[in-house]
């Protein structure tokens, strides 16, 4: 999932290059009104749990304010941080996944106790969710993001169908 993260998070940047800013910061009606705003909010959310799942800390920011109104910024920031992700997701092994990690979630202001895995599930599963938001913005402006299957995810290209193993509908 960092690999397919850092692959998603790419081609989404990549296509948003190529919408003017003021298109970029408009409010379309999505959770987050506009693509910038939704890109930060996924950026503020790797952050939050990066630092807590990687950092065991966590610093308190206010939800839903963009990190960084610049837009080269905020991409070079993303950049970094799926890096980060990437590197931290390859030194996780089964026992450190199935710890359990104590977290005052940051929208409910309460402690909770779950296991790593189900955290860092959360963290891919949260910016799947808003980029698809991002993806649906996109096309409604339209521009084109491209495949977003987690099939079509380059390192596994590798991989071949067979034909007893295709059902053809």
């Amino acid at each position: 999932m960092a690999e397919y993260n850092k692959w998603m998070d790419d081609k989404i940047y990549d296509v948003c290059l190529e919408i003017p800013d003021e298109l970029r910061r408009k409010d379309m009606g999505a959770f987050f009104k506009s693509i910038h705003s939704t890109l930060n909010h996924i950026y503020y959310g790797d952050l939050a749990w990066i630092e807590r799942l990687r950092d065991k800390k966590f610093t308190p920011r206010k939800l839903g304010v963009d990190l960084f109104d610049n837009f080269e910024n905020l991409k070079t920031a993303q950049e970094e941080m799926d890096h980060e992700i990437l590197e931290w997701s390859r030194t996780l092994t089964p026992e450190a996944l199935n710890e359990t990690f104590d977290y005052v979630s940051n929208v409910e202001n309460f402690k909770r106790t779950l296991p790593v895995w189900v955290l860092a599930t959360h963290m891919f599963n949260h910016q799947t969710h808003h980029r698809g938001q991002v993806a649906t913005l996109i096309k409604q402006l339209g521009y084109e993001p491209g495949v977003t299957d987690l099939p079509w995810l380059p390192c596994l290209e590798g991989y071949s169908i067979s034909e007893e193993n295709f059902n053809k509908t």
